[in-house]
């Protein structure tokens, strides 16, 4: 009888530890990665305030580039505020992160300054004979995943062509 009450204990204790383990997940899936949204640094001076207080209607999720917008005539394009995001969105994977293609890295201002193998990819305050802004603007780059919208890939040209500064 004894050696039946201790099967038995035993039967008990590998059924509870075996349904506490079908209980607990084992690893939980990893978050996927999310995309920040950033917008343009510098609002209209003569915009006008805001007075609708409603929340925004919600857009659908998708996989495009920050909302950056083309900054309105005469303002500042920063380039920590507006261009690097761009960058670490569009540009880090292939240029900067685990891998540099073309020895070119769009980490930093630095980076973006020194150019690739084949030299400057930047011509400050001339966008049309900067390489990076014509492989963008013709959309050949990137070569993966989305591409600039209009809009990012003017706001690259006017921060070039605004002298490519380090703000």
């Amino acid at each position: 009888m004894n050696s039946m009450k201790v099967r038995f204990a035993i039967l008990l204790l590998i059924v509870g530890l075996l349904s506490a383990c079908a209980a607990q997940p084992t690893e939980a899936p990893p978050n996927p990665p999310t995309e920040e949204v950033v917008p343009a640094t510098v609002a209209p001076t003569n915009a006008p305030a805001a007075t609708d207080t409603s929340a925004p209607a919600a857009e659908p999720a998708t996989e495009s580039a920050p909302a950056t917008e083309a900054v309105p005539a005469g303002a500042t394009v920063s380039f920590a505020t507006d261009i690097l995001p761009l960058f670490e969105s569009r540009c880090l994977n292939c240029h900067g992160g685990n891998r540099t293609e073309a020895e070119l890295s769009l980490r930093t201002h630095a980076d973006v300054m020194t150019g690739s193998e084949g030299g400057a990819v930047i011509t400050p305050g001339d966008a049309e004979n900067s390489v990076l802004h014509e492989m963008v603007a013709t959309q050949e780059m990137p070569k993966r995943g989305p591409k600039l919208t209009p809009a990012q890939v003017q706001l690259l040209a006017d921060w070039i062509n605004q002298g490519a500064l380090n703000n």
